[in-house]
């Protein structure tokens, strides 16, 4: 038996522009900007030769019941290597933030799994190579656009030019130690049905672009709060449950905003902000699930 463990940040976006136009789903993917987090997916895989081929996927130590984007990944990169012997595959992916509520977690399952893949199996291809499989899945499965090449080099970034990792390029907002996230998180909305939406699909790329260069003008922290919340604002998706919680947290001059996509609120802040920021969403978002991170810096990587 071999074993390899990898593991990829969850990532929160802020605003985005959708490029997928191309046939090449190299090609496509967003610009916009988003956080990675110190909270993401670890992925286990083991492989082990034997009479028949097989594949099983856990999620958080239970049978998953779909995993379209991970066997999309196994799929393709087992028919990259050609002539292969029969092998059990077992992708054991942990994730450390709730599934569905913006927080790129099919892109972190997705990337995590093929770093792994790749480590287990002795396959030989670069970091970028493997990163692509994920990026293909996630477009092909329509659960993202620009995820995988974010949490591929971690921290707050502007993706100034679609495409998978080894095409488009992604510019570093600086954060410091400080730096933290934090989110409250209600339930899921869905990437896949939101994506093929025309209505919502006009609304995101007619500010995505636009805001995207705003933020590449001026790089920081608070701008990436302000204008991520301004386009959450234009795309519509905000429910009553989230528009409580922005609306408190606008009384004490900390700027929240809404994941792309997810029922959820979310800001890049300081340390010194938490008491304050925890208090709202203790009082107004008490039905929601709280998470706290630090940004991770360091992107997908393999742990052992």
């Amino acid at each position: 038996m071999k074993e390899a463990v990898a593991f990829a940040p969850c990532h929160i976006t802020g605003l985005f522009q959708i490029f997928d136009q191309s046939a090449d789903a190299l090609h496509v993917g967003s610009t916009g900007a988003g956080v990675s987090l110190s909270l993401g997916a670890k992925t286990v895989v083991n492989i082990k030769k034997k009479a028949r081929h097989s594949v099983k996927i856990n999620i958080n130590n239970h049978p998953a019941r779909t995993a379209r984007v991970s066997k999309h990944v196994v799929n393709t990169f087992l028919s990259r290597l050609g002539g292969m012997q029969n092998y059990e595959i077992t992708v054991e992916h942990h994730i450390e933030t709730p599934i569905g509520a913006g927080f790129g977690t099919s892109g972190a399952a997705a990337l995590s799994l093929a770093l792994a893949l790749n480590e287990a199996f002795e396959a030989g291809m670069s970091k970028t190579e493997a990163a692509q499989l994920a990026h293909v899945a996630e477009v092909e499965c329509k659960t993202g656009l620009g995820t995988v090449i974010a949490e591929m080099f971690g921290g707050l970034e502007i993706r100034v030019t679609p495409g998978a990792p080894g095409i488009g390029e992604i510019k570093r907002v600086p954060t410091s130690e400080k730096t933290v996230v934090a989110c409250v998180a209600f339930g899921p909305l869905s990437t896949r049905k939101l994506l093929t939406d025309r209505a919502t699909r006009t609304r995101i790329n007619r500010f995505g672009g636009r805001l995207t260069s705003e933020l590449a003008a001026k790089a920081t922290v608070i701008n990436f709060m302000k204008l991520s919340r301004h386009f959450a604002e234009h795309v519509g998706l905000i429910t009553e449950k989230v528009r409580s919680i922005l609306n408190a947290m606008d009384q004490t001059g900390i700027v929240c905003s809404m994941p792309m996509f997810g029922e959820s609120v979310f800001t890049v802040t300081e340390e010194e902000n938490l008491e304050q920021i925890l208090r709202v969403f203790h009082e107004h978002g008490s039905n929601g699930q709280t998470i706290i991170s630090k940004v991770d810096v360091k992107g997908a990587r393999l742990l052992q």
